[in-house]
Protein backbone atom coordinates (compact mmCIF):
# COMPACT_ATOMS: atom_id res chain seq x y z
CA UNK A 1 0.00 0.00 0.00
CA UNK A 2 1.11 3.62 -0.39
CA UNK A 3 3.32 4.97 2.40
CA UNK A 4 0.78 7.65 3.43
CA UNK A 5 -2.04 5.08 3.69
CA UNK A 6 0.16 2.72 5.70
CA UNK A 7 1.11 5.50 8.15
CA UNK A 8 -2.55 6.42 8.64
CA UNK A 9 -3.44 2.78 9.32
CA UNK A 10 -0.70 2.44 11.97
CA UNK A 11 -1.75 5.67 13.69
CA UNK A 12 -5.42 4.61 13.73
CA UNK A 13 -4.65 1.22 15.28
CA UNK A 14 -2.35 2.80 17.87
CA UNK A 15 -5.06 5.29 18.80
CA UNK A 16 -7.56 2.45 19.33
CA UNK A 17 -5.31 0.61 21.77
CA UNK A 18 -4.53 3.79 23.70
CA UNK A 19 -8.25 4.54 23.99
CA UNK A 20 -8.84 1.09 25.50
CA UNK A 21 -5.91 1.46 27.90
CA UNK A 22 -7.19 4.74 29.30
CA UNK A 23 -10.97 4.15 29.11
CA UNK A 24 -11.28 6.89 26.53
CA UNK A 25 -8.03 8.79 27.13
CA UNK A 26 -7.13 11.17 24.33
CA UNK A 27 -3.33 11.12 24.45
CA UNK A 28 -1.85 11.41 20.94
CA UNK A 29 -0.49 8.08 19.70
CA UNK A 30 3.06 7.60 18.43
CA UNK A 31 3.48 7.49 14.66
CA UNK A 32 5.13 4.07 14.84
CA UNK A 33 4.67 1.57 17.72
CA UNK A 34 8.08 0.55 19.16
CA UNK A 35 9.26 -2.98 18.55
CA UNK A 36 9.16 -3.85 22.27
CA UNK A 37 5.81 -2.18 23.06
CA UNK A 38 3.33 -3.85 25.41
CA UNK A 39 0.87 -6.24 23.74
CA UNK A 40 -2.63 -4.90 23.05
CA UNK A 41 -5.09 -5.18 25.90
CA UNK A 42 -6.75 -8.57 25.95
CA UNK A 43 -3.51 -10.39 25.22
CA UNK A 44 -2.22 -10.04 28.79
CA UNK A 45 -4.90 -12.28 30.30
CA UNK A 46 -6.72 -15.49 29.42
CA UNK A 47 -10.52 -15.51 29.76
CA UNK A 48 -12.11 -18.35 31.71
CA UNK A 49 -13.53 -21.19 29.63
CA UNK A 50 -17.06 -20.17 30.69
CA UNK A 51 -16.72 -16.99 28.58
CA UNK A 52 -15.60 -18.72 25.38
CA UNK A 53 -17.22 -17.33 22.24
CA UNK A 54 -18.86 -14.31 23.87
CA UNK A 55 -18.31 -11.20 21.70
CA UNK A 56 -16.32 -8.18 22.90
CA UNK A 57 -18.39 -5.43 24.46
CA UNK A 58 -16.90 -1.98 25.13
CA UNK A 59 -18.96 0.78 26.72
CA UNK A 60 -20.45 3.29 24.30
CA UNK A 61 -20.22 7.00 25.00
CA UNK A 62 -24.03 7.20 25.02
CA UNK A 63 -24.21 4.61 27.83
CA UNK A 64 -22.22 6.66 30.35
CA UNK A 65 -24.55 7.97 33.04
CA UNK A 66 -21.90 9.97 34.90
CA UNK A 67 -18.69 11.40 33.47
CA UNK A 68 -16.44 13.09 35.99
CA UNK A 69 -14.94 15.24 33.26
CA UNK A 70 -18.35 16.95 33.46
CA UNK A 71 -18.66 16.84 37.26
CA UNK A 72 -20.94 14.57 39.30
CA UNK A 73 -24.47 13.37 38.59
CA UNK A 74 -27.77 14.13 40.28
CA UNK A 75 -28.66 10.42 40.50
CA UNK A 76 -25.55 9.65 42.60
CA UNK A 77 -24.57 10.70 46.11
CA UNK A 78 -21.76 10.04 48.60
CA UNK A 79 -22.57 8.13 51.78
CA UNK A 80 -21.81 10.21 54.84
CA UNK A 81 -21.28 9.70 58.58
CA UNK A 82 -22.47 6.15 59.03
CA UNK A 83 -20.93 2.67 58.95
CA UNK A 84 -22.04 -0.70 57.65
CA UNK A 85 -20.42 -2.27 60.71
CA UNK A 86 -19.58 -5.95 60.72
CA UNK A 87 -16.47 -6.54 58.65
CA UNK A 88 -16.47 -2.89 57.45
CA UNK A 89 -13.96 -1.19 59.74
CA UNK A 90 -14.63 2.41 58.74
CA UNK A 91 -17.13 5.26 58.72
CA UNK A 92 -18.27 6.56 55.32
CA UNK A 93 -17.24 10.19 54.92
CA UNK A 94 -18.25 12.42 52.02
CA UNK A 95 -15.06 14.42 52.60
CA UNK A 96 -13.01 11.37 51.59
CA UNK A 97 -14.16 11.84 47.98
CA UNK A 98 -13.12 14.54 45.54
CA UNK A 99 -13.64 15.25 41.83
CA UNK A 100 -10.60 16.84 40.19
CA UNK A 101 -9.22 16.90 36.64
CA UNK A 102 -11.99 14.65 35.35
CA UNK A 103 -11.44 11.94 37.98
CA UNK A 104 -13.39 11.04 41.12
CA UNK A 105 -11.09 9.80 43.90
CA UNK A 106 -12.25 7.97 47.05
CA UNK A 107 -9.86 7.22 49.91
CA UNK A 108 -9.47 5.22 53.10
CA UNK A 109 -7.81 7.37 55.78
CA UNK A 110 -6.48 6.46 59.24
CA UNK A 111 -8.48 8.79 61.47
CA UNK A 112 -11.00 8.38 64.27
CA UNK A 113 -14.66 8.89 63.40
CA UNK A 114 -17.86 8.30 65.36
CA UNK A 115 -21.29 7.33 64.10
CA UNK A 116 -24.34 5.53 65.48
CA UNK A 117 -22.48 2.21 65.43
CA UNK A 118 -19.55 3.46 67.51
CA UNK A 119 -16.09 4.91 67.06
CA UNK A 120 -13.82 3.65 64.31
CA UNK A 121 -10.13 4.26 63.60
CA UNK A 122 -10.64 4.63 59.84
CA UNK A 123 -12.83 6.47 57.36
CA UNK A 124 -13.74 5.30 53.85
CA UNK A 125 -15.92 6.46 50.97
CA UNK A 126 -18.92 5.20 49.01
CA UNK A 127 -20.72 6.51 45.90
CA UNK A 128 -24.20 5.24 45.05
CA UNK A 129 -27.37 5.91 43.08
CA UNK A 130 -30.70 6.92 44.56
CA UNK A 131 -32.69 4.76 42.17
CA UNK A 132 -32.42 1.10 41.21
CA UNK A 133 -31.60 -0.51 37.87
CA UNK A 134 -32.63 -3.85 36.41
CA UNK A 135 -31.07 -6.12 33.78
CA UNK A 136 -28.43 -4.48 31.61
CA UNK A 137 -24.74 -3.74 31.15
CA UNK A 138 -22.96 -1.98 34.04
CA UNK A 139 -19.42 -0.67 33.74
CA UNK A 140 -16.85 1.81 35.04
CA UNK A 141 -13.46 3.13 34.14
CA UNK A 142 -11.44 2.83 37.33
CA UNK A 143 -8.08 2.41 39.02
CA UNK A 144 -7.94 0.22 42.14
CA UNK A 145 -6.56 1.17 45.58
CA UNK A 146 -3.30 -0.60 46.39
CA UNK A 147 -3.12 -1.40 50.12
CA UNK A 148 -3.40 -4.64 52.06
CA UNK A 149 -6.66 -4.92 53.98
CA UNK A 150 -8.65 -2.75 51.54
CA UNK A 151 -11.35 -3.38 48.94
CA UNK A 152 -12.20 -1.05 46.04
CA UNK A 153 -15.20 -1.87 43.93
CA UNK A 154 -17.96 -1.48 41.39
CA UNK A 155 -21.18 -3.34 42.28
CA UNK A 156 -24.96 -3.40 42.32
CA UNK A 157 -26.91 -3.96 45.53
CA UNK A 158 -30.35 -4.08 47.11
CA UNK A 159 -31.72 -5.22 50.45
CA UNK A 160 -35.37 -4.73 49.47
CA UNK A 161 -37.18 -7.06 49.32
CA UNK A 162 -34.13 -9.32 49.67
CA UNK A 163 -30.33 -9.03 49.54
CA UNK A 164 -29.22 -9.25 45.90
CA UNK A 165 -25.76 -8.11 44.74
CA UNK A 166 -23.30 -8.37 41.84
CA UNK A 167 -19.64 -7.52 42.50
CA UNK A 168 -16.41 -6.43 40.90
CA UNK A 169 -13.93 -6.18 43.79
CA UNK A 170 -10.21 -5.46 43.93
CA UNK A 171 -8.38 -6.78 46.98
CA UNK A 172 -5.68 -4.25 47.77
CA UNK A 173 -3.21 -6.92 48.85
CA UNK A 174 -2.85 -8.04 45.20
CA UNK A 175 -4.21 -5.69 42.53
CA UNK A 176 -3.04 -7.93 39.68
CA UNK A 177 -6.29 -9.85 40.25
CA UNK A 178 -9.99 -8.99 40.42
CA UNK A 179 -12.72 -10.88 42.29
CA UNK A 180 -16.17 -11.47 40.78
CA UNK A 181 -19.06 -12.50 43.01
CA UNK A 182 -22.83 -12.28 43.43
CA UNK A 183 -25.51 -12.78 46.09
CA UNK A 184 -29.04 -14.05 45.53
CA UNK A 185 -31.55 -13.83 48.40
CA UNK A 186 -28.56 -13.30 50.72
CA UNK A 187 -26.67 -16.38 49.52
CA UNK A 188 -23.18 -15.72 48.14
CA UNK A 189 -20.07 -17.89 47.93
CA UNK A 190 -19.84 -17.49 44.16
CA UNK A 191 -16.39 -15.87 44.26
CA UNK A 192 -14.09 -16.18 41.27
CA UNK A 193 -10.61 -14.63 41.37
CA UNK A 194 -9.44 -13.62 37.89
CA UNK A 195 -5.78 -13.01 37.01
CA UNK A 196 -5.61 -9.75 35.05
CA UNK A 197 -2.04 -9.95 33.82
CA UNK A 198 -1.58 -6.29 34.79
CA UNK A 199 -1.70 -4.17 37.96
CA UNK A 200 -5.15 -2.58 38.26
CA UNK A 201 -3.76 0.13 40.56
CA UNK A 202 -1.34 1.49 37.95
CA UNK A 203 -3.63 2.56 35.09
CA UNK A 204 -7.29 3.10 34.29
CA UNK A 205 -9.11 0.13 32.77
CA UNK A 206 -12.72 -0.61 31.91
CA UNK A 207 -14.52 -3.24 34.02
CA UNK A 208 -18.13 -4.29 33.61
CA UNK A 209 -20.76 -7.00 33.77
CA UNK A 210 -23.75 -7.87 31.63
CA UNK A 211 -26.62 -8.97 33.88
CA UNK A 212 -29.43 -10.93 32.26
CA UNK A 213 -32.12 -13.20 33.68
CA UNK A 214 -30.13 -16.31 32.75
CA UNK A 215 -26.52 -15.16 33.02
CA UNK A 216 -23.96 -12.69 34.34
CA UNK A 217 -20.93 -12.08 32.13
CA UNK A 218 -17.99 -10.07 33.48
CA UNK A 219 -15.76 -8.05 31.14
CA UNK A 220 -12.28 -6.52 31.35
CA UNK A 221 -11.39 -3.88 28.76
CA UNK A 222 -14.31 -5.02 26.66
CA UNK A 223 -13.39 -8.71 26.65
CA UNK A 224 -15.68 -11.31 28.26
CA UNK A 225 -13.64 -13.15 30.91
CA UNK A 226 -16.12 -15.05 33.13
CA UNK A 227 -19.75 -16.21 33.03
CA UNK A 228 -22.16 -17.39 35.76
CA UNK A 229 -25.53 -19.03 35.12
CA UNK A 230 -26.70 -20.58 38.41
CA UNK A 231 -29.05 -19.09 41.08
CA UNK A 232 -28.81 -15.51 39.81
CA UNK A 233 -30.11 -12.30 41.41
CA UNK A 234 -33.30 -10.89 39.92
CA UNK A 235 -34.27 -7.72 41.81
CA UNK A 236 -33.48 -4.15 40.67
CA UNK A 237 -30.42 -2.76 42.43
CA UNK A 238 -28.54 0.46 43.11
CA UNK A 239 -25.26 1.11 41.32
CA UNK A 240 -22.50 1.53 43.88
CA UNK A 241 -18.75 1.91 44.31
CA UNK A 242 -16.70 2.11 47.48
CA UNK A 243 -13.30 1.80 49.10
CA UNK A 244 -13.09 0.36 52.61
CA UNK A 245 -10.92 -1.63 55.01
CA UNK A 246 -11.96 -4.82 56.76
CA UNK A 247 -11.73 -6.30 60.22
CA UNK A 248 -11.84 -9.98 61.13
CA UNK A 249 -11.33 -11.00 57.49
CA UNK A 250 -7.54 -11.03 57.28
CA UNK A 251 -7.61 -14.41 55.55
CA UNK A 252 -9.50 -12.71 52.70
CA UNK A 253 -8.20 -9.14 52.60
CA UNK A 254 -4.97 -9.29 54.58
CA UNK A 255 -4.16 -7.00 57.50
CA UNK A 256 -4.74 -3.28 56.93
CA UNK A 257 -1.37 -1.69 56.09
CA UNK A 258 -1.51 1.65 57.90
CA UNK A 259 1.82 2.69 56.37
CA UNK A 260 0.16 2.74 52.91
CA UNK A 261 -2.71 5.00 54.00
CA UNK A 262 -4.33 7.10 52.73
CA UNK A 263 -5.06 4.72 49.84
CA UNK A 264 -7.21 5.82 46.93
CA UNK A 265 -9.42 4.31 44.23
CA UNK A 266 -10.17 6.48 41.19
CA UNK A 267 -13.00 6.55 38.64
CA UNK A 268 -13.49 8.37 35.32
CA UNK A 269 -17.08 7.34 34.59
CA UNK A 270 -19.95 4.94 35.31
CA UNK A 271 -22.24 3.48 32.67
CA UNK A 272 -25.50 1.55 32.36
CA UNK A 273 -27.28 0.20 29.28
CA UNK A 274 -30.63 -1.51 29.89
CA UNK A 275 -31.74 -4.69 28.12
Amino acid sequence: MAKSVKSFFIIAISALFMTLAGCGASEPPPAEPPEDSDPPLGQTFTPHASAAGIPDRLTLESEKIVKFSEGGASDFYWANEYSNGGMFNCVWQKNNAVIQNGVMSMSVIKEKATCSKGTFDYTGAEYRTDKTYSYGYFSACMKAANCSGLVSSLFTYTNSPVWDEIDIEFLGKDTTKVQFNYFTNGVGEHEFLFDLGFDASKEFHEYGFDWQSNSIVWYVDGIAVYKATQSLPSHPMQIMANVWNGIGVDDWLGTTDDSSLPATAQYKWFAYAPH
